[in-house]
């Protein structure tokens, strides 16, 4: 560990937040960053202010690997409310129509099965998909609605869990890029009483669980440094679906000064990580067509602190 200028601390890690309700993405950054005096911190991937669950919080030069959890797939528990349709697609928005709910739970579950695979998803207005260089949520503020290109999502499986009261309790495991909100919207549409998120919980992203999160409050009544820097993990155990390739001393040094070098390993191309001797975390590096290992993402320090 090292300080910094304005007194913060060079702390690396990867903090599991369990985020709480009506809590911004970037406020819940910004919370913990200052409960550990980072000098630097990122989080990987919004969840919307309604959403509670995991949202990984990288600390120092874990922000270095932040790309890997964004592109990780992610799993949620989300109850959608079905009869309403409002402006967000949740609950934070205005009821725009109301339509009684007249299906079966055999139709649902039959419906639901529509959206799983590879489908094209039309990101709702209240995003933050930038349009013209604006987020498409200011606009939406302004009452304009922009035409908006499809992405091609794959959702892998969706549990239906319980169907009561016209509320439909899911399990959903996705690709990155999934707008759940999106889901709950098309979905009312397609069973043709509209729908909209009560409820939205993140428990995974990638191999990271919400069971292993901890809570603001949690997190402020820990009273030293060394106890909320046990709470970090180390910034591989994030990239753990990805192959590692072990190097000798001697590639090491060339590699950790920018040149690819030639290490056994049986890889095709792609992102690989990068150890030292002592299974040191070196950082992230590329599998190139001819067998080489390039330097991508080097770690200036691997530990949690210096």
């Amino acid at each position: 560990m090292s300080r910094g200028r304005r007194n913060c601390i060079h702390v690396n890690g990867i903090f599991l937040l369990d985020k709480p309700a009506w809590m911004t993405s970037n406020q819940a950054l910004q919370a913990s960053k200052l409960s550990f005096n980072a000098c630097k911190a990122g989080h990987t991937g919004s969840l919307d202010p309604i959403a509670t669950g995991l949202l990984p919080i990288c600390l120092g030069e874990a922000t270095k690997i932040s790309q890997f959890l964004l592109n990780a797939d992610k799993r949620y528990r989300t109850v959608f409310k079905l009869g309403e349709t409002t402006s967000t697609y949740d609950s934070e928005g205005e009821i725009v129509d109301k339509r009684p709910v007249s299906v079966s739970w055999g139709a649902v579950k039959r419906a639901v099965r529509r959206f799983e695979g590879e489908i094209e998803q039309i990101p709702p207005m209240y995003s933050a998909i930038k349009h013209g260089g604006k987020p498409l949520y200011k606009l939406a503020r302004k009452g304009v609605d922009v035409d908006r290109k499809p992405r091609r999502i794959t959702v892998y499986r969706i549990n239906c869990l319980d169907f009561k009261d016209d509320l439909l309790d899911l399990e959903i495991h996705c690709s990155k890029g999934t707008y759940i909100r999106a889901l709950a919207h098309d979905l009312g549409q397609l069973l043709g009483c509209g729908a909209h998120i009560v409820n939205l919980r993140r428990l995974a992203v990638g191999e990271l669980l919400v069971e292993r999160a901890t809570g603001l409050k949690q997190l402020k009544a820990i009273n030293t440094l060394s106890g909320r820097e046990a709470l970090l993990l180390p910034i591989d155990v994030a990239l753990s679906s990805l192959p590692d390739v072990h190097l000798t001393p001697l590639a090491a040094h060339y590699l950790c000064r920018g040149q690819p070098v030639s290490v056994r390993h049986p890889h095709g191309p792609g992102w690989v990580r990068l150890y030292g001797e002592g299974a040191r975390f070196l950082g992230m590096g590329q599998v190139l067509d001819d067998g080489r290992v390039a330097p991508r993402r080097l770690m200036v320090q691997s530990s949690r602190s210096d």
